[in-house]
C-alpha cells in the first residue's frame, strides 16, 4: 500500500501483510461510517461557519457536473497529492505532474515532517488498542470540547462549536487545528486514492451527499443560529469527530483560495457575529410600556428616608443601567401629525383614562371612541387657553407674546394646553410636571407634540442655567412656594431673566378661606422681600372667572441692597448660579447682573431677530478656545447649509411627519435654529461634560436642558420623532456610555 511523506502511519516496505490489511479494513470502515451517519442526520455541529462557506464554494467547483464524476474525482485525487512523491510497493516513485505544480501556490501545507516525528508514529502503530488516526481525531475533538466549555464558563453562554476569526488568539487556534486536520486528511486521501475496494461511483455519491449536507447546514445557520446550538447539544462525541473528519476532508479536496471566496467568507463571518450578538430582552417592570429607569427605580425609592419634599419623584438612576427594550402598548399606532395632534391623539398610544375622569369637568382631556380629545381647557382656564392667554397680554402689554417674550417655563403644566396654544403666538414653552402626579399628563403633552419634560420642584435645582426664561407660568400648580424660607420660589428667581414675569394663577389670589388667606399672606411677604413688583389682574373675566397675579423680577440691585433684613439671604459668592446638575436647593438669592457687558443685564433682541444675532455678551465666554462670535456665525451657516442641502432632501426623512426633535449634543443651537421655518420644536441637550453653551441657546429664543448621557433621559418612551447626535459618541468614548437606556426613553 502506498504511503506519502505526510502520513500518520508512515508504512514502510518492510511492514508485514497483516498491518496493511488492518489499515485497509479500518479506512473502509471509517468511510462507510461517514456515509451512513451524514445522510441520517438533519444537521451536525458546525466547527466553523467560515470553513463551511469555503466548503460550499470548493465542493461546488468540484461537483459541477455529476455526469463527469469519474474524471473530476480522478483529477481531484491528483490535486490532493500535490507537491508529494508517492512511493509504491515496488519502490517506484511517481513524480508530480504539471497540474500538481500549478496548484502549489495555493497552499502552505507542504512542510517536511522531522524524522523523530516519523519514528514516533511508526512505533505507535504496534499498539493494538487504538489506531493513530482514531487517537488523532479523538484528541482534536476533546480539545474542541474543552475549549468551548471553557469559553462557555467565562461568558455564561451555551457552549458553541463555532470558532470565529475575531482576534489573534482565536485565529491562531483555528489555523493550528486546520493544519493538523489537513495532515491527517492528506494521508487519508492518499490512502483512499489507492484503495481498490473504493470505486468511483461511491466516491461521487459521498461527495454529492456531503455537498447537500453542507448547503443545508449553511442555510439553517443563516436562518437561525440558535437552532445550531440546540442541535449541537443533541449530538455525541463520535458524531463530532466524524463530521469534523468529513468537513476537513472536503476542505482539502480543493485548494483554490480566490479573493472572491475570501470576500464571501468575511460576509459570512459578519452575519454569524450578528446572529450571535446579545439579544435585547423586554423590560419587565411594573411601569410596563411607560418605564423610565431613573424614575421607576422602585428599589431606590423604597429606601428613601422621607418623601415629604417629593424625593420619590426625583431621579434615582440604577447603578447598572438596564439593558432592555421598552415594549409598545397594545394597539399602538403611528402618532397623528401636528397640528391635528394638538386637539386629538390615538387612545391606545397613551391608554390612560383616570385623568379624563378626574379632570373631565375642567376640559383637560376626554375619551371619544378611539381618540383622546383635548378641548384646550385647564384648571384655571376651563373654557379654553386662548382667552386666558389674551387676557394676560391685555393686562400687561409689555409681555408681548412672541416678540419680547419668546421662551417661557410652565410649572405643573397638566396636559400642556397652555404651551400648545402659545405656539401659535411664536412662544416656545418648556412645560414640566412630575411623573404620575396626575396620570400621564406629560405623556399626553408629548404625544400631542407639545414641548414637555418630567421634573419636580423638590430638593434639587432644575437642570437649566440662571436667568434664561422670559416668563414663568403656574396655573394652580399647587407648589408650596412660601415654605422653608421660600426656597422653591427662589429657584424660580434664579431661572427668571431680570425684567421677566412670573404669572401665578391660583385660588389664594381670590378665595377667602382660611388656608387660601394664609398662603396669600406668606406669599406677599416673600415676594416683597425678594423685591418683585406686583400687578393684580382682578376677576373681570366672565368666561374663566379667575384672578391672576403678575410679578416682575427687578433689573437692578437697589432694592435688595436697601433691605433692612437679609431675608431671604444672598447666596455665597462662591455659589455658581449656572451650576444646575444635581445641585441641592438653597434658600438664598443671587444679585442681578449690572455690568452692561454681562449676560442678563440687557434684554435680548425681539423674536425672531435674536435667533441669528450673536448675543452682546458672547465675547466674554470661552468655548473651546475659539473666537466665540465668529464661531457662532460659522456654526449657524454650517447647519443652514447642511439642512437645506442634505437633511431636507438627502436622508429620506419625511419632515411633514416630524414634530418632536432632540439635538443630543447641541453647541450653539445652530441645528435647531436652521429648522426655524419647519413646524417642529427641538430639545437642545448640552452634556454636562461639555462647555456650558446652554445660556447661548436660550438667548437665541430656543429651549434646552443639561444632561448626563450615562443616565436615562427624563421623558416617557416614544417621546421623540427624531434624534440628532453630532459628534456625541466621539466626546463620550472615554466614559462609560449606555446609549440604549436613553434611546429607549426617547424614540417612539
Amino acid at each position: 500500500m502506498a504511503s506519502g511523506n505526510w502520513s500518520l502511519f508512515d508504512v514502510r516496505k518492510s511492514s508485514n501483510h497483516c498491518s496493511r490489511l488492518a489499515v485497509v479494513v479500518f479506512v473502509a470502515f471509517s468511510l462507510s461510517a461517514i456515509w451512513i451517519f451524514l445522510p441520517s442526520s438533519t444537521t451536525f455541529p458546525v466547527q466553523n461557519p467560515d470553513l463551511l462557506h469555503q466548503e460550499n464554494n470548493n465542493l461546488g467547483q468540484k461537483v459541477t457536473d455529476r455526469s463527469s464524476g469519474n474524471s473530476q474525482i480522478q483529477s481531484q485525487d491528483v490535486v490532493n497529492n500535490d507537491k508529494r512523491s508517492v512511493e509504491t510497493e515496488s519502490g517506484n516513485t511517481v513524480q508530480p505532474t504539471k497540474a500538481d505544480s500549478a496548484n502549489r501556490a495555493g497552499t502552505n501545507q507542504e512542510e517536511k515532517i522531522p524524522k523523530e516525528s516519523s519514528n514516533m508514529k511508526t512505533s505507535s502503530e504496534n499498539k493494538p488498542e487504538k489506531s493513530d488516526i482514531e487517537s488523532k481525531f479523538e484528541d482534536e475533538t476533546e480539545d474542541i470540547q474543552k475549549s468551548n466549555h471553557h469559553k462557555g464558563v467565562e461568558t455564561g453562554e451555551k457552549p458553541n462549536m463555532e470558532m470565529r476569526n475575531t482576534d489573534g488568539g482565536q485565529n491562531g487556534g483555528e489555523q493550528t487545528m486546520a493544519s493538523e486536520g489537513s495532515d491527517s486528511d492528506e494521508k487519508l486521501n492518499s490512502s483512499k486514492g489507492n484503495d481498490s475496494d473504493m470505486d468511483d461511483s461511491t466516491k461521487r455519491l459521498n461527495a454529492q451527499d456531503s455537498l447537500d449536507e453542507v448547503k443545508q447546514e449553511e442555510k439553517e445557520v443563516n436562518q437561525n443560529s440558535q437552532r445550531v446550538w440546540e442541535d449541537q447539544d443533541k449530538n455525541n462525541e463520535p458524531q463530532v469527530a466524524d463530521n469534523n473528519l468529513e468537513t476537513q476532508e472536503m476542505l482539502q479536496e480543493s485548494n483554490d483560495h480566490s479573493d472572491s471566496s475570501n470576500e464571501i467568507t468575511a460576509q459570512q463571518e459578519s452575519m454569524s457575529k450578528e446572529q450571535n450578538d446579545y439579544v435585547w430582552r423586554v423590560c419587565n417592570t411594573t411601569a410596563g410600556p411607560d418605564y423610565i429607569p431613573c424614575l421607576d427605580n422602585v428599589y431606590a425609592v423604597r429606601r428613601l428616608p422621607t418623601t415629604m419634599h417629593y424625593e420619590h419623584r426625583e431621579r434615582h438612576c440604577p447603578d447598572n443601567p438596564p439593558a432592555c427594550l421598552v415594549p409598545l402598548p397594545a394597539g399602538y399606532r403611528k402618532p397623528i401629525q401636528w397640528p391635528v395632534s394638538r386637539d386629538k391623539i390615538w387612545f391606545y398610544n397613551v391608554p390612560h383614562t383616570d385623568l379624563a375622569r378626574v379632570k373631565g369637568g375642567q376640559n383637560w382631556v376626554k375619551v371619544a371612541g378611539e381618540y383622546l380629545i383635548f378641548p384646550g381647557g385647564g384648571t384655571q382656564f376651563v373654557h379654553g387657553a386662548i382667552p386666558y392667554i389674551d387676557r394676560i397680554e391685555a393686562a400687561k402689554p409689555a409681555i408681548a407674546w412672541g416678540k419680547r417674550t419668546r421662551v417661557i417655563l410652565d410649572v405643573g403644566c397638566g396636559v400642556g394646553s397652555f404651551g400648545g396654544y402659545l405656539f401659535e403666538r411664536d412662544v416656545l414653552t418648556m412645560s414640566f410636571a412630575p411623573k404620575d402626579e396626575h396620570e400621564a399628563q406629560v405623556q399626553f403633552a408629548l404625544e400631542r407634540g407639545i414641548p414637555a419634560m418630567l421634573a419636580v420642584m423638590g430638593t434639587k435645582r432644575l437642570p437649566f442655567p440662571s436667568g434664561v426664561f422670559d416668563a414663568i407660568h403656574c396655573a394652580r400648580c399647587r407648589v408650596p412656594w412660601h415654605i422653608e424660607g421660600g426656597k422653591l420660589l427662589l429657584e424660580l428667581n434664579r431661572l427668571l431673566r431680570p425684567g421677566g414675569y412670573f404669572v401665578w394663577s391660583a385660588t389664594p389670589i381670590y378665595r377667602k378661606g382660611p388656608e387660601d388667606l394664609g398662603i396669600w399672606k406668606e406669599m406677599s411677604k416673600l415676594t416683597t422681600a425678594m423685591c418683585w413688583n406686583f400687578t393684580l389682574i382682578k376677576r373681570k373675566d366672565k368666561m374663566n372667572k379667575v384672578s391672576i397675579a403678575l410679578y416682575r423680577k427687578p433689573t437692578s440691585n437697589e432694592c435688595i441692597e436697601s433691605r433692612t433684613k437679609n431675608e431671604p439671604p444672598l447666596c455665597n459668592g462662591l455659589d455658581d448660579a449656572n451650576s444646575a446638575w444635581n445641585v441641592t436647593l438653597q434658600a438664598c438669592m443671587h444679585k442681578v447682573p449690572t455690568d452692561m457687558s454681562e449676560r442678563g443685564s440687557q434684554w435680548p433682541e425681539n423674536w425672531p431677530h435674536r435667533l441669528g444675532k450673536p448675543p452682546y455678551w458672547l465675547n466674554k465666554v470661552a468655548v473651546n478656545g475659539k473666537a466665540t462670535q465668529g464661531d457662532f456665525t460659522a456654526d449657524y451657516e454650517h447647519w443652514k447649509n447642511i439642512i437645506s442641502q442634505t437633511y431636507l432632501n438627502g436622508i429620506g426623512v419625511s419632515w411633514s411627519s416630524i414634530r418632536n426633535v432632540m439635538d443630543m449634543r447641541a453647541v450653539y443651537g445652530g441645528f435647531a435654529a436652521a429648522l426655524k421655518d419647519l413646524k417642529v420644536w427641538v430639545m437642545n441637550v448640552v452634556p454636562i461634560d461639555s462647555p456650558d453653551t446652554l445660556p447661548i441657546i436660550y438667548e437665541r429664543g430656543l429651549i434646552g436642558i443639561y444632561h448626563d448621557w450615562c443616565e436615562s433621559f427624563n421623558t416617557y418612551p416614544r417621546s421623540y420623532d427624531l434624534l440628532h447626535a453630532d459628534n456625541l459618541f466621539a466626546t463620550l468614548k472615554k466614559r462609560f456610555f449606555f446609549f440604549h437606556s436613553s434611546l429607549e426613553s426617547s424614540l417612539y
